[in-house]
């Protein structure tokens, strides 16, 4: 055990992780000039599109020190993104000890922090790292200055690198070795080995990810999962190099994978322990902290027939990412479907992608919204997340929303279009802080439903890309809220209702009945699309009806001749709206969930 090292890479996004992951790779493993390619952790394709990390990979990394000892590092690649945080979080759970990374010229930001105090939550050794130190606009002497102030770390014992040149590799290495502690525990002990993360195999079931606390795991022994006391036959064990590496066993302080043919996805549970079944362990490990979904949103399948199929994937994907939550939910215009909970928008945004391309889904998604507290008149407390359950209005005594304090960092000049925005998101207690010369940290308590449709967006658009934008919940403060209910020829598309703030509503019945016109395709009778609070109809847009010129085969003669044919024409007219339905395409929910200049 004094030979192995588990650590982590954290730092904000874009400070270099994904790179700094491939170097040290490159620098202990031969890898093969065909299977060389960058953001080598990176498995998905979303992941190599974007440029981010979505999902923690592990590695496991031989290295021959200075002093002649050879060393097992096992690294666990970790998301930047703060709607990934949670994932951050599990791979902690599994070191010792974490670099953390900064961007030379960027210096340190709202993710850096916010990874800094989950690492000193976990107690790991945190190594400091600044990357990117070949940049022309690299400000090393400043970078320093920051990681003493902001972060209260030793400035000095920072190791400097570049990722990208290769400058640096073989001294992170060291620190590494030198400066993260060995993981503690004991192969004699009873099995306590901690589920990270997980995958399922169409072939082979289900394939954990764990990391080993105490005792050792072989082919053939049978073990127990704590939390559903299932027990399996271990197929197979091993570690993660670039491939599934099988191995005789698996020893406390190790992290690796392990196969025992669980075809029940609903068995393997993220944060659970596992022990032997001949001799179980006393108690578990603690867990993860219960994730905490922040944006709410239906998903419901193109065709009511693929209802089982989504069901099936989203248990399969559940494995895969922890952090989403789901219940099962009902819609009059879309049919069945399931209600889900995201971490941010980003994190929605990848669910569906995921879904679509993974697992073969072509869904239909409602607009996201977030949980509102409603006291009512006999003094209960309800939580909203779905606007078909809004409360009768009489009953309503109080009404409240979640805020976040966002800590937005920007260049000075951005100062004024930063702040406009957050005035026009119903921003309040605006805090400057000055990090360093030229840089301004702008805190704002804002409402959460404001911030999850396109703020970001926004944001990175008025500060032309230099924005970063971080937030945490702040609690419930009292709001006007009111309920915006679609109406098509005066029928409730409840997939399209949302609870909004008074003063906001008409802003959005607005935009959502511009986008239905333009999306909804035209019929032979006109279509009317209202706005409604209520029995209040606030907006309203009408698509016109194909019309055919009943009064062409009319030339000469009276004009009531004219008139008879188009009153005739008028009344055929009025029978088939009343029989007639109007059909939403899929691309309109999309298109209500876009942003006014897209």
């Amino acid at each position: 055990m004094q030979q192995i090292r588990n650590f982590s890479i954290i730092a904000h996004i874009d400070h270099g992780k994904s790179t700094l992951a491939d170097r040290l790779i490159q620098a202990t493993i031969m890898v093969p000039e065909r299977l060389r390619r960058d953001q080598m952790l990176d498995t998905m394709d979303l992941e190599r599109e974007r440029g981010i990390t979505i999902k923690s990979n592990t590695i496991t990394l031989p290295y021959v020190a200075a002093d002649g000892q050879e060393y097992a590092l096992n690294l666990i690649d970790t998301p930047g993104h703060v709607d990934f945080s949670y994932e951050v979080s599990r791979a902690l759970a599994s070191c010792e000890g974490v670099l953390l990374l900064v961007d030379a010229s960027q210096g340190v930001e709202a993710q850096t922090l916010a990874n800094l105090y989950l690492a000193l939550e976990h107690d790991l050794a945190i190594i400091p790292v600044i990357n990117k130190i070949d940049l022309p606009q690299a400000d090393i002497p400043g970078t320093k200055e920051q990681i003493r102030r902001e972060l209260g770390l030793d400035p000095e014992s920072a190791v400097l690198c570049s990722a990208k040149e290769g400058i640096g590799i073989t001294e992170v290495l060291e620190a590494i070795v030198r400066r993260i502690p060995p993981p503690r525990g004991s192969p004699e002990e009873p099995l306590r080995a901690l589920i990270f993360d997980a995958q399922y195999d169409s072939f082979r079931g289900t394939v954990v990810s764990l990391r080993l606390f105490d005792g050792e795991v072989r082919p053939g022994d049978v073990i127990r999962l704590m939390s559903t006391r299932a027990t399996y036959k271990v197929e197979e064990v091993g570690l993660f190099g670039l491939s599934r590496q099988p191995a005789a066993r698996l020893r406390a302080g190790q992290v690796g994978y392990l196969i025992a043919g669980i075809k029940q996805v609903s068995d393997t549970r993220i944060g659970d322990t596992i022990t032997l079944d001949a001799r179980p362990a006393a108690a578990p490990l603690p867990g993860f902290k219960e994730v905490k979904p922040v944006v709410f949103a239906s998903i419901y399948p193109v065709s009511n027939d693929d209802y089982p199929a989504l069901a099936d994937a989203l248990e399969k994907y559940k494995l895969n990412d922890a952090s989403l939550v789901y219940q099962k939910d009902s819609s009059a215009a879309l049919g069945q479907g399931f209600r889900c909970g995201f971490l941010g928008l980003l994190h929605l945004e990848i669910v569906q992608e995921r879904l679509a391309r993974e697992f073969g889904q072509s869904l239909i998604m409602t607009v996201p919204g977030v949980r509102y507290e409603f006291t009512l008149t006999d003094g209960t407390t309800l939580a909203v997340d779905n606007p078909q359950h809004y409360p009768d209005p009489v009953k309503i005594k109080e009404t409240r929303e979640p805020y976040i304090r966002a800590s937005i960092i920007i260049p000075e000049r951005y100062v004024g279009a930063v702040m406009k925005l957050c005035l026009e998101r119903r921003g309040v207690n605006p805090h400057f802080i000055n990090p360093s010369p030229g840089r301004v940290e702008l805190r704002y308590d804002l409402p959460l439903a404001e911030v999850i449709i396109d703020f970001y967006d926004k944001l990175k658009s008025v500060t032309q890309g230099y924005g970063s934008f971080d937030y945490e919940l702040i609690g419930y403060r009292p709001s006007d809220l009111v309920k915006l209910d679609i109406l098509l020829n005066g029928e409730k598309v409840d997939a399209l209702s949302m609870i909004v703030h008074r003063e906001r509503a008409r802003e959005w019945a607005v935009r959502v009945c511009e986008r239905l016109k333009e999306e909804i395709p035209r019929q032979q009778f006109k279509i009317a699309i209202q706005g409604a609070i209520g029995g209040k109809v606030i907006a309203r847009e009408t698509i016109s009806a194909f019309r055919k010129d009943v009064t062409a085969k009319c030339y000469g003669g009276d004009v009531t001749r004219k008139r008879k044919l188009l009153e005739r024409q008028k009344e055929g007219k009025k029978r088939l709206k009343m029989v007639g339905s109007v059909t939403i395409p899929q691309s309109a929910f999309v298109a209500v969930l876009k942003t006014k200049n897209e």
